[in-house]
């Protein structure tokens, strides 16, 4: 393969160096397959199988002539292959030069070492929020800021639930119809990359049956994406803070973001160290 070699080869040729690479890594006895081989990890027609395709199309995609899959077919490759979530990235970069959608979620919580980041920031709320907005991490700055979600079941710590249905987090909003279209917005774009997902549709369900506001917003058909921005929220004990917020996403959880809401001034980190000392 040289400079001249068209550009579908050299990528039907990539990912042939790359399948063959993935299956050669993996170890047959963590799939109950014994007996002697001359050659490491799984044979051809064993990831075939486990990836529900003939072994004749797998070989030619070995080969770097079987044509470019499908993205089920990708898919099950890279589920057949044991692939991480960069792995399954670059699969399908290297076989259709897009990334693929997003795999949602459940509520499966975060690790301990994101968890550490949050904690490490005592002044700065921060959440992690799926594509949904269910938030499934948070630091202790937050729980005082914004909402304590550690004392709700983990049905509840939605936040387009709670901005719709809840009177008290509506009333913590100075602007509550700019937020409730931005989360609204938000959430289409951010759901729309993730794919079809049984949590979004119930969702979505439950707020236009329950919210007429949401069934309007939601009609509008608005995206944006969460990037950054000002919101400033009504707050109990100190009165109203202003954040200034920034979106981050959680590299190996394409699932997931990470929110944090900075003090927009020395007023408001002042109220920030009230709360929190």
């Amino acid at each position: 393969m040289n400079a001249n070699t068209p550009a579908s080869a050299r990528s039907a040729n990539r990912l042939g160096l790359f399948l063959r690479d993935r299956r050669q890594r993996l170890d047959p006895a963590a799939f109950g397959l014994g007996g002697r081989r001359r050659t490491p990890g799984l044979r051809r027609e064993e990831v075939a199988q486990r990836a529900h395709i003939s072994t004749t199309w797998y070989t030619w995609l070995e080969q770097g002539r079987g044509g470019a899959p499908s993205p089920r077919v990708l898919d099950r490759l890279a589920d057949a292959l044991l692939l991480t979530e960069a792995e399954r990235e670059h699969l399908f970069l290297v076989a259709v030069g897009s990334a693929p959608r997003t795999q949602a979620r459940t509520q499966d919580g975060i690790s301990s070492r994101l968890q550490r980041l949050l904690d490490a920031m005592p002044l700065i709320p921060a959440t992690v929020a799926t594509a949904t907005w269910d938030i499934v991490g948070w630091n202790r700055a937050a729980r005082l800021a914004l909402t304590d979600y550690e004392a709700l079941p983990p049905d509840e710590r939605n936040v387009l639930r709670r901005m719709f249905l809840d009177p008290r987090t509506r009333a913590a909003q100075r602007d509550w119809a700019a937020v409730a279209r931005f989360l609204v917005a938000t959430f289409r774009a951010a759901t729309a990359r993730a794919g079809q997902d049984a949590r979004a549709e119930a969702l979505v369900a439950e707020l236009t049956g329950t919210s007429d506001d949401f069934t309007r917003m939601w009609t509008e058909n608005d995206v944006h994406t969460t990037g950054e921005g000002a919101k400033t929220i009504r707050h109990p004990r100190v009165g109203e803070i202003t954040f200034e917020f920034s979106s981050f996403a959680v590299d190996g959880r394409p699932d997931l973001r990470l929110m944090v809401y900075n003090p927009a001034d020395e007023d408001d980190l002042a109220k920030m160290r009230r709360l929190c000392g």
